[in-house]
């Protein structure tokens, strides 16, 4: 599209001379022969360029330049004035003029000056975006770190944390250990979050998600054509992380061998590529993850010695959520205001039956199990409902159901029991369905539901 001038000059001279030379070139000029007309015809096109002359008859050109400098800083603007002294080409560009050019003037050198304001004009217009689109970022990661943010009130979590507050300023190796589920990974953030590192970035490896010769490829890059797939070639996380945090979950899953070129990097504080002769210098803060016992990993040849002693500088245990059950209400309080808000719901009230349930309920999935039934939970309530016992889990609704293969009935009436909880969970809770599963009368299914205490 031809690029829009508004020319604000009151001699008919020089807005045809300046009409003539920008429309051989392209531009789409309009004209504002003094202050006021100039002021109405920028407000309405809001044109890529305006050339201004001083010298008007209804108010002064700097005026006019305060005027649309206030209303449109990105704007450009190019004096073209008779009246060229120093102190008016200062004003000029203190006032935020582009140029100050004075009259004659040479129709190249006018089209350069346009030329070059159009580039001034477009990188303002870019890094304008840049730092909205930064803004943007910062506040989705202020998002997302609040909602990984930990939740806890009990006073095992209040150890754990006032410990991570005191280490991760640090430079310290910490382990984080805990059984599947129990927030390892939040707290790994939240380090790195309250660490020296915080600027740069948090990169996150789960040595259990790759084969062995990947988990190495991921780790230390490689080059192009280094083995069989290599078309390009990869830095790999030691050297993404350099400045940042490296977090390895699962550590125990890392291959022995590949421990033992890890634990090198460490104490050498370098690495080298697949396929490449030349280290590479990184410098990282490393936190490690496990949900085995680190010390029966290292008895069971899963984890070195040495490599322990490197990662345990500080060993922090997350417990697991049953033994922690104070934190329950918040977490759950907390999870329902997180997806209420991602299904643009109104985030529901909890019945006390279903917190009873909650509370009860062993969490051997641990908080992954308790967001993911509450996210069961929102996802099917209607808004403005109350959660009730019946949107929960049938996990939670009938914890008898969670039979291990030591659990399997030994008496007929551990059978009995079995059969009757069988049937309500294939009828999803429904009674009369249940009944016509079993092939008996509804109340005879009551009495038997009574008997063995099976709450449907």
């Amino acid at each position: 599209m031809a690029k829009t001038v508004v020319i604000i000059d009151d001699e008919k001279s020089v807005q045809a001379t300046l009409a003539a030379i920008l429309t051989r070139n392209g531009f789409e000029v309009h004209f504002g022969p003094n202050a006021s007309q100039g002021r109405k015809k920028v407000e309405e096109l809001k044109p890529d360029l305006v050339l201004l002359d001083l010298g008007l008859p209804d108010a002064e050109g700097f005026d006019v330049l305060r005027h649309i400098k206030a209303e449109f800083p990105a704007m450009p603007v190019i004096i073209l004035t008779a009246h060229d002294t120093i102190s008016n080409a200062i004003e000029s560009i203190k006032l935020g003029a582009f140029h100050f050019l004075s009259k004659p003037y040479a129709a190249e050198e006018l089209l350069s000056l346009c030329a070059r304001a159009f580039e001034q004009r477009d990188l303002v217009r870019q890094t304008e975006v840049l730092i909205e689109e930064k803004e943007h970022l910062k506040k989705r990661l202020r998002t997302a770190e609040d909602k990984l943010r930990p939740v806890s009130v009990s006073r095992r979590m209040c150890d754990v944390e006032d410990l991570i507050a005191r280490v991760a300023p640090s430079e310290a190796n910490i382990m984080l250990t805990g059984e599947s589920g129990v927030g390892k990974e939040v707290y790994a953030n939240e380090i790195h979050r309250r660490s020296l590192h915080c600027d740069g970035p948090m990169v996150k490896l789960n040595c259990g998600a790759f084969p062995g010769n990947m988990i190495e490829a991921e780790l230390f890059g490689y080059a192009k054509g280094a083995f069989t797939g290599a078309t390009v070639a990869f830095p790999g996380m030691l050297a993404e992380a350099n400045g940042g945090t490296l977090f390895l979950d699962e550590i125990t899953e890392m291959p022995m061998e590949l421990q033992t070129r890890f634990l090198r990097v460490l104490q050498e504080r370098e690495f080298r590529p697949l396929g490449t002769t030349k280290n590479i210098p990184t410098v990282f803060r490393l936190i490690a993850a496990s949900n085995r016992v680190p010390a029966v990993a290292v008895q069971e040849g899963k984890l070195r010695k040495d490599l322990y002693f490197r990662l345990k500088t500080f060993e922090i245990e997350i417990p697991p959520l049953r033994e922690r059950k104070e934190d329950l209400p918040k977490l759950v309080d907390t999870f329902i205001h997180r997806f209420a808000r991602q299904l643009s719901k109104t985030p529901p009230h909890l019945s006390p039956e279903a917190m009873e349930l909650i509370l009860k309920y062993p969490w051997p999935g641990n908080v992954r199990e308790l967001q993911n039934a509450i996210e069961h939970a929102l996802v099917l309530l209607s808004d403005g409902q109350e959660l009730g016992v019946n949107y929960l889990p049938k996990e939670l609704r009938f914890p008898e159901m969670n039979l291990t293969a030591q659990e399997i009935p030994q008496t007929l009436e551990e059978m009995e029991k079995l059969t009757l909880i069988n049937a309500v969970r294939k009828a999803q809770g429904n009674k009369k369905r249940a009944a016509e599963i079993l092939g008996i009368h509804r109340p005879t299914l009551y009495a038997k539901l009574k008997r063995f205490g099976i709450s449907v």
